[in-house]
């Protein structure tokens, strides 16, 4: 058995995105997001040099919002970018107070700081934020449920938003069964009841 010959890597470009949602202590959710690209090797931007592992981008956005994912407050921050212009454009971002994090919020935000009205990285950041917005406010509904599963509540409860938003949790799965069991659909829901396959 021969072995495939060994090939050797080198690493031209590093991007890093990292989002971390936090709760404040007067019940509002930070969701704060950080984006670098890294060159291993150093590079000439023409409007600057960038040495060996130093940062093409740096960017960081902070959205501040409630538990039903209303944006109050966002701080944009370029640290480093191509030009010394870049940072003009943070101010822009403040036009996102008001919007809801939910479907549409995207379109919603481009239709702000989309093209020359933002820049195209943070405005890319907002995606992945939006992700961690979701995540973080159901990991407090997660620790207020304290253990609590869904069949083990009385009466109707309203339709969860999982549901439609994936295959695992399409209507009729076993995941949606024992996410929302029929015996707590609301009377229109059960119209919407399709049985597991």
């Amino acid at each position: 058995m021969t072995t495939a010959p060994t090939i050797h890597r080198h690493p031209l470009h590093t991007r890093t995105v990292t989002c971390t949602g936090f709760l404040r202590d007067d019940g509002l959710i930070d969701i704060e997001g950080e984006m670098q690209d890294i060159t291993p090797t150093g590079t000439d931007l023409l409007f600057r040099m960038v040495p060996p592992g130093g940062a093409i981008h740096h960017m960081r956005l902070t959205l501040t919002i409630d538990r039903d994912m209303v944006i109050h407050d966002v701080t944009a921050r370029i640290q480093a970018g191509p030009t010394q212009y870049c940072p003009e454009i943070e101010s822009a971002y403040a036009g996102l107070k008001g919007l809801q994090i939910r479907g549409g919020f995207r379109q919603q935000a481009k239709a702000i700081v989309g093209g020359v009205q933002g820049c195209t990285h943070l405005t890319e950041l907002l995606g992945p934020m939006a992700t961690t917005a979701m995540q973080s406010t159901m990991a407090i509904m997660r620790a207020e449920r304290n253990g609590r599963r869904p069949m083990d509540g009385e009466g109707p409860m309203p339709r969860p938003a999982l549901i439609g938003s994936c295959h695992t949790y399409r209507m009729g799965s076993p995941a949606v069964d024992y996410l929302w069991p029929v015996r707590r659909r609301m009377p229109a829901d059960l119209a919407d009841s399709t049985p597991s396959a």
